[in-house]
This record gives structure tokens, sequence and C-alpha cells, in this order.
């Protein structure tokens, strides 16, 4: 019996220490580099500073820490509503009975998502923001309209970074959209004209609990995957070599800056933990109200 009992462990013994290599010990490392004041000057003779890096992240407003923290949560909240209601308006659309020519708009509507994101992104930045002959610009002209530096401005380029995020991710979510919308029973539809009620009654009162618990899941990984962004900020706005002049930083934009430009170890160690740490607490408050939900 002790022979067996010990016997799953032996032998996930391999996997248990790959796994502690690969993603236990570097947070526990990157935890010990944070309480230090680790830099490029003094790499090998740094010092024990405690939750110095701490304090100055979550303390001290000139930090930048809470501003691209705000950044971050302003991004993600933005970005989750027009998924939501875009995808919804879509699938709703996709779903119009007798409509001609479905698959195609299917199809079409996926080849962003199919697109590589780093190809993708570049596109944009160079295809339709370029102030000299990008897409955009060139509609300007077209109307003796002056150009514009649409990645220059705070204001222009999170705005244009939120339109290329909506690019890329709109095709999954209309996708759960889809499929939640065709497992509603046409039954209920039925009765709901039947007693009279209109299109946003219908959406309110009926589609959007029906479909409630499909999309749940879609939504907190879509939170997940968004506040944790870094492609789609860093290369249309802050790519080493190709800085456009905007001063917008999401939490992980601004720890990649402290760590490999500014060669703020200890400082971008400590914002790397801070973002772990809240990320984990999501995870379980998600996790304990799906529960509660029977998601």
């Amino acid at each position: 019996m002790q022979n067996n009992k010990f016997k799953p462990w032996f032998y996930s013994a391999p996997a248990l220490a790959l796994i502690s290599l690969a993603v236990i010990f570097p947070i526990i490392y990157t935890g010990y580099i944070s309480l230090t004041n680790m830099n490029i000057y003094n790499w090998f003779n740094f010092k024990i500073t405690g939750f110095g890096n701490y304090k100055n992240a979550l303390f001290v407003f000139d930090s930048g820490f809470l501003s691209a923290l705000g950044i971050t949560v302003l991004w993600t909240l933005l970005n989750m509503f027009f998924q939501l209601v875009i995808a919804f308006i879509m699938a709703a659309l996709l779903n119009i009975e007798k409509l001609k020519y479905r698959k195609v708009y299917k199809t079409l509507l996926m080849f962003p998502w199919a697109m590589p994101g780093y190809v993708s992104i570049l596109l944009w930045k160079n295809g339709i923001f370029n102030s000299q002959f990008g897409l955009l610009n060139q509609w300007l002209d077209f109307f003796s309209v002056d150009p514009v530096r649409w990645l220059s401005g705070d204001i222009s380029a999170f705005i244009s970074c939120l339109f290329v995020n909506l690019w890329l991710a709109l095709p999954f979510m209309i996708m759960i959209m889809d499929g939640a919308l065709k497992s509603i029973d046409k039954s209920y539809y039925e009765n709901a004209l039947l007693e009279g009620a209109g299109w946003f009654t219908r959406s309110v009162g009926l589609t959007v609990p029906a479909i409630k618990p499909i999309i749940a899941p879609a939504v907190i990984i879509t939170l997940f995957t968004t506040f944790k962004q870094f492609d789609v900020i860093f290369l249309l706005t802050q790519q080493v070599g190709a800085k456009t002049g905007a001063n917008i930083h999401t939490v992980l934009t601004y720890a990649y800056e402290n760590a490999f430009v500014t060669n703020n170890y200890g400082f971008s160690s400590a914002i790397s933990i801070i973002l772990f740490i809240m990320l984990t607490g999501f995870a379980l408050v998600s996790n304990i109200k799906a529960g509660k939900a029977g998601i």
C-alpha cells in the first residue's frame, strides 16, 4: 500500500521538477531581485533594500507605476465593453434568418484572428497610421485636410491602439457569441413575439441571460489577456528605435522599459511581482464567483 501511495509522485517527479525549474524558480528569483537595488551599474554587487521598490511603485505617483496601472485598467475595461457590444451586434446580424453568404462573412471575420499578431500590428502602424503615406492620411489628403500624426499624441495613440486591439480580438468574441446565440431554443423567441416583446426586450430579458453562462469563461479569459497585454501598445508606440512620441504605458510596457531601457531590474521585478499578485487574486476571485454561479 505504501509503495502504491508514492508511485504517482515518483512518476510525476520529472514533470514537477521541470515545472519548478521553468515556472516556480523564476517567480521566486524575481521576488528576490525585487528586494534589491540591482541595475546595470551594480550587477554583481547589488544590495538588499527591502520593500523600497514596492513603496516607490505603490506610493510615489511620480514613479509612473500608478499612472501605468490606471491606463491598464482603462484599457482593459474599454476593450471588454466594446468587444462585448460589437460582438453581440455582429453575432446577432450573422444569425438573421435567410441571410445569404453567411459562411463567407464568418470566414472573412476570422482573418484578423488567423494572421500573426506581430504582422497585423505593424501593418496597421505602417500602412494605416503612418503620418506620410498611411491610408488614413491619404483619405484626409483627398479632402484637403492636413495629415495627422495618429500615434504621436497620448489620446490619439490610445484610441488607435484600441482600434487595432479590437480588430485583432473581435473574431474570437464574435465566434463565442455566435455559438452562444445558436444554443438558444428558438421557441423562446416565438413565445416572446406572441407576448408582443420587441427586439430590445427580447435581447435584455431573454438573450443576455441565456448566453451569460456560455460567454462568462470567454470574458474572464479576455480580461486576463487584455490586462497583461504587451504587443499592441509596445509595437505601435513604444518600440525601441521606433518610438512615436506618445507617452502611454500599460503595466507590462512600463515594466519592460524599466528592465530593458533604463536597466532598473530591482524596480522592474517589483512591478512584475505586484502584477503577479493582482492577477492571482483576480483568478481566485473569478474561480470562486464562477463556482457559486455554477459556471
